[in-house]
């Protein structure tokens, strides 16, 4: 193989990539959206600068997404943390645990989402939307949602979906030094809302050390969210590079 070859592959192994080239379309795109307030502190050792805080803000989310080009069928859950960078309100991706080994590499290889193995489901029970995260075989996170209770005004589940969105990429060099430290920043701006709904909700977390998601504490339940849209993911730009500073 010729240089030049390698540098058209879009990852490793040679022959079957871990992952395709893209774009990335998914329908019926289904989250589960429970936002609470945390800890001010707690919240401040886990957001990086030049990224600021207002108000300890987390969204909790659990998405259920059957039809992903070049993905496959899968779910994802993790936390989103509500930051503002040069005055403008965005979202930081904390941490996301999925069970699709493409996505898991593509989010961090071919982007900065802080993603990892994971065991999420997003379910119906009789009148509940139930969205829950196992690691391994131990349950870290519980949450419940009354069942399409309100009609959601579409565009602000647009606005919700679509928020600016900040995330970490680090990656180490040979040496074990950092090779890449950047903050990134994506918007999605290619969607449609199929349906969205409100109503009351309740979130439990659960001490883990390896999926540390109770370190960001439930005080206060502030809203939540269903939320079923297609969409397609854009690509990401460089905001700050660490290394550089």
């Amino acid at each position: 193989m010729r240089s030049q070859d390698v540098l058209q592959a879009t990852s490793t192994p040679l022959g079957g990539a871990a992952y395709p080239a893209g774009p990335y379309r998914f329908s019926r795109r289904e989250y589960l959206n429970i936002t609470y307030r945390t800890e001010l502190d707690a919240m401040r050792a886990v957001v990086p600068e030049p990224l600021e805080i207002d108000d300890p803000l987390v969204r909790f989310e659990v998405i259920r997404m059957p039809d992903s080009s070049g993905l496959g069928d899968y779910t994802e859950s993790g936390q989103v943390l509500r930051v503002r960078h040069e005055g403008e309100e965005a979202d930081y991706i904390h941490s996301m645990y999925l069970d699709n080994a493409p996505a898991i590499a593509l989010g961090r290889e071919g982007s900065a989402y802080p993603k990892k193995l994971g065991h999420p489901s997003l379910f119906t029970d009789s009148d509940t939307l139930v969205g829950t995260l196992d690691y391994g075989s131990l349950r870290v996170a519980t949450a419940t949602m009354g069942f399409k209770h309100e009609l959601m005004d579409p565009e602000a589940a647009r606005a919700e979906i679509a928020m600016p969105t900040y995330m970490l990429k680090l990656m180490p060099g040979y040496d074990g030094r950092p090779r890449i430290a950047e903050l990134i920043r994506t918007q999605i701006n290619d969607l449609s809302i199929r349906g969205a709904w409100v109503g009351p909700a309740r979130l439990q977390l659960f001490e883990h050390a390896l999926a540390p998601l109770a370190d960001l504490p439930v005080r206060e339940v502030v809203s939540a969210s269903h939320i079923i849209t297609d969409l397609a993911l854009p690509r990401a730009e460089l905001v700050h590079d660490y290394l550089a500073a």
